[in-house]
C-alpha cells in the first residue's frame, strides 16, 4: 500500500453515497447495502427517490452478498441535497446522466462537499474519469476513480480504472471492499476509453456487422456459434489463443507406428500471429499492436501457449496424470484403479482410463503425445502389466502382458533412446523395453522371485530415474515397511544387463522407505519421496550427484525438503516452473518450489488414493 495514502478514516462505520437514483444507480446502491454498508442516495427527484428505496428494500436481501452477510443488511436512505448525501462518507459514486459538463462540475462540487479522504468515483462508461478533472486540484485528482457497474443482480461485475493520478493503493484497497459487496471487480492497468469489456464488445460488434455486410453468415448462425465456443465451451478469448486442441482423425502413415488415430494440433501465439498477418495484409491494416506487439512481447521470447513451457498470453498451467490406485474404492478394488487429468490450479478433473489393477507409474512421450503406465495386479503374482494410449485416454494397448514381469511399479520415459524404464517390485528387477514392449532386458536382476519367493523386501526395486546427461539410471530398494534399510543404487546405462552386474553403485543407504525417483540432470539433484515413518519418513528429499561418479558429491548428505504427507507416492519435477509434484495414498497432490517452500495442496478427494504421477 502506497505511503502516501491510507485507507479513510474508520471507512467500515461510514456511509457510502451514490449519487442518482435511476436504473443503476439504486442496484449500485443495493449491491453496497447487502455488503453492509449504509447508503446515501443523492436524487432530486422525490419520486424516482421513492422508488429506489422501494428496490432495495424488496431485492437487498436477494443480492449475493446478503447470503454471506446473513442477512445483516445495512440502510438506505434517499436525500434531495447534496452536501447532506456525501456527509461523512468514505465514497462517493456518480451515476447521473452522460453529460461531460454535469459531470465536470460535479466532481468540482465534490472537492468542497464531500470528506477530503472521501474517494470519489464516476461511474461512466462513456468518458474517461480524467476528462472530469479540469476543476479539482492536483490533491483531489489522487483519489478520484473509474467505477463501471453493468446491471446487477444479473451481471455483478465492476470494472475499476485509474484518472491517470490516482494513488495505486487506492484500486486494490476499493477492489477489496466490492468483493465485500458481492461483485466481481477487475481492474484496467491504465486509462482507457471504454474500460475492458466495452473496448472487448467494441471489436465483437464491430467484426459481427462487417460479417454481415459482406454476407459471410447470418445473426442466427453467429450467435449459435458464438454460444456454443465461448459460452459452452467455457473458453475465454485468451485461452482459446494459447492453447492446443486433441483431434481424433483416420488412421494414416502418421499414426500406424503407434496404432492411433489422435493427434494433437497445436495452435498458440505463433499460430495466432501468422493468421493475424494475412488479415494484415489483405485489408491493408497496421501490424503494430497485433503481430508486431506478439512478437516482441511473446513469440521472441518463447512464449508460444500452451504448448511453451513458458505460457502464453496467460501463465502456463500444466495439466496433470494422475494414477488412482483405487484402494480407498469399496469393493473391487483389484479393478478400480483409474488416469485422471486434473488442471495444476485443481479446476478441472476428469477420468481418462477406469478399471485398472493397482495402477503405480506413469510417464508420457512429447513426440508421439502417448502415455505409459504400470499395473502391479494381485501382489505376489506375475500378473503384473505395462500399458500405453493415447493423451486422451483412447487406443489403450497392453505392451508388456501379464505373465513377463511380478509388480511393475515406478516408470520413466528416456525419449532419446524412445526407452521405457520400470522397476519390478517382487521380481526383483529393473526393466527397459522399447515404447511397444519389444526388446524386454532385465537390466538389475537381484534374485529368482519363483525360487525365493517375494518375502526378501530388501531386494524389492520400486523407484526409477535416469539420467542421459550422466549415463545412469538409479532405482530405490525401498526394504521392509519403514525399516530403515532402504537404499537408493545406480548404473550405467550402457552397462551389461547381467546379474549381480559389477557397475551397480550404492548412492545412499540406511533410508526410511524410499520409493519414487526424479533427476535434474540440469542441476545434478536426485530427488525422492519416502514413505516411512516420521520424521525422517513421509518426506520429499534431494541430495546433490557428482557429474563425474554420479554418486552423492563429497561430503554431500541428503536433505529433506518437505514433510507431513500422508503416505507419499509419486513425485515429479517441473523445472520449467521451478517446482515439484507430490502425490500420497490420501488422495491429495501437492505442489511446491524446488527448494521446498510455498507447499500447497493442488487438488484433493477423499475417495482416493494416488500413486504415479506424470506433468503434460
Amino acid at each position: 500500500m502506497s505511503s502516501k495514502w491510507q485507507p479513510p478514516v474508520n471507512y467500515r462505520n461510514r456511509p457510502i453515497a451514490i449519487l442518482g437514483g435511476g436504473v443503476l444507480g439504486r442496484r449500485i446502491a443495493t449491491c453496497w447495502a447487502s455488503g453492509g454498508y449504509n447508503v446515501q442516495v443523492r436524487e432530486p427527484n422525490a419520486e424516482t427517490g421513492v422508488q429506489c428505496v422501494e428496490y432495495v428494500c424488496e431485492n437487498v436481501n436477494l443480492y449475493p452478498a446478503a447470503k454471506a452477510n446473513k442477512g445483516r443488511a445495512g440502510t438506505v436512505t434517499v436525500h434531495q441535497d447534496l452536501e447532506t448525501a456525501v456527509k461523512d462518507a468514505w465514497l462517493v459514486i456518480e451515476a447521473i446522466p452522460e453529460r461531460i459538463e454535469l459531470k465536470v462540475s460535479t466532481f468540482a462540487e465534490l472537492e468542497s462537499l464531500a470528506p477530503k479522504d472521501a474517494i470519489l468515483a464516476s461511474n461512466s462508461s462513456s468518458y474517461r474519469s480524467g476528462e472530469m478533472l479540469e476543476r479539482v486540484s492536483d490533491a483531489t485528482k489522487t483519489r478520484i476513480i473509474n467505477t463501471h457497474y453493468f446491471m446487477p443482480p444479473t451481471i455483478m461485475i465492476v470494472e475499476l480504472m485509474t484518472d491517470g493520478y490516482t494513488e495505486p493503493a487506492i484500486l486494490p484497497f476499493v477492489a477489496e471492499r466490492q468483493r465485500e459487496a458481492g461483485t466481481l471487480p477487475y481492474i484496467s492497468r491504465k486509462e482507457s476509453t471504454g474500460f475492458i469489456f466495452n473496448r472487448l464488445w467494441a471489436a465483437v460488434k464491430r467484426e459481427v456487422l462487417t460479417i454481415l455486410s459482406d454476407g459471410v453468415s447470418v445473426p442466427e448462425e453467429i450467435d449459435d456459434l458464438w454460444k456454443r465456443m465461448f459460452v459452452e465451451g467455457g473458453l475465454g478469448p485468451c485461452q482459446l489463443m494459447d492453447r492446443k486442441f486433441a483431434h481424433t482423425i483416420p488412421s494414416t502413415s502418421m499414426t500406424k507406428n503407434i496404432g492411433s488415430s489422435h493427434i494433437t494440433v497445436e495452435v498458440g501465439l505463433d499460430t495466432v500471429a501468422f493468421i493475424e498477418d494475412h488479415y494484415i495484409r489483405e485489408r491493408g491494416l497496421s501490424p503494430e499492436k497485433t503481430v508486431d506487439f506478439l512478437k516482441k512481447n511473446y513469440l521472441d521470447l518463447g512464449k508460444l501457449g500452451n504448448k511453451s513451457s513458458k505460457g502464453g498470453l496467460l501463465p502456463r498451467i500444466p495439466e496433470l496424470l494422475v494414477l488412482d490406485i483405487g484402494l480407498a474404492a469399496e469393493k473391487d478394488v483389484l479393478s478400480a484403479g483409474k488416469i485422471l487429468k486434473i488442471s495444476a490450479d485443481g479446476k478441472s478433473k476428469s477420468v481418462l482410463v477406469e478399471g485398472q489393477s493397482l495402477p503405480d507409474g506413469i510417464d508420457y512421450d512429447v513426440e508421439s503425445k502417448r502415455m505409459f503406465w504400470t499395473c502391479m495386479g494381485a501382489p505376489g503374482a506375475d500378473n503384473g502389466e505395462v500399458f500405453s494410449a493415447n493423451l486422451d485416454g483412447t487406443d489403450v494397448l497392453s505392451i508388456v502382458p501379464k505373465g513377463v514381469v511380478n509388480t511393475p511399479k515406478q516408470l520413466v520415459v528416456e525419449p532419446t533412446t524412445k526407452k521405457l524404464y520400470f522397476c519390478d517390485r517382487e521380481g526383483m528387477r529393473v526393466v527397459r523395453c522399447n515404447y511397444d514392449g519389444s526388446s524386454l532386458e532385465f537390466l538389475v536382476t537381484n534374485g529368482d522371485w519363483k525360487e525365493e519367493g517375494t518375502e526378501n523386501k530388501d531386494k524389492w526395486c520400486v523407484g526409477i530415474a535416469v539420467s542421459p546427461k550422466l549415463g545412469k539410471f538409479y532405482w530405490t530398494q525401498k526394504g521392509p515397511s519403514k525399516s530403515g534399510t532402504g537404499r537408493i543404487f545406480c548404473a550405467d546405462i550402457d552397462g551389461p544387463a547381467t546379474v549381480g552386474r559389477t557397475d551397480a553403485k550404492l548412492v545412499l543407504d540406511k533410508l526410511p522407505e524410499p520409493i519414487d525417483l526424479e533427476i535434474d540432470d540440469k542441476t545434478g539433484t536426485l530427488y525422492w519421496t519416502d514413505r516411512g515413518e516420521l520424521p525422517l519418513g513421509n518426506t520429499v528429499n534431494k541430495v546433490q550427484i557428482d557429474g563425474v561418479t554420479g554418486l552423492v558429491v563429497p561430503n554431500g548428505r541428503h536433505q529433506i525438503f518437505q514433510s507431513h504427507f500422508n503416505e507419499t507416492i509419486g513425485l515429479k519435477l517441473d523445472t520449467d516452473a521451478g517446482c515439484v509434484y507430490v502425490t500420497d495414498l490420501g488422495g491429495a497432490v501437492y505442489r511446491c518450489t524446488l527448494d521446498g517452500s510455498e507447499k500447497r495442496v493442488v487438488f484433493t478427494e477423499e475417495n482416493r488414493a494416488f500413486t504415479g504421477i506424470a506433468v503434460l
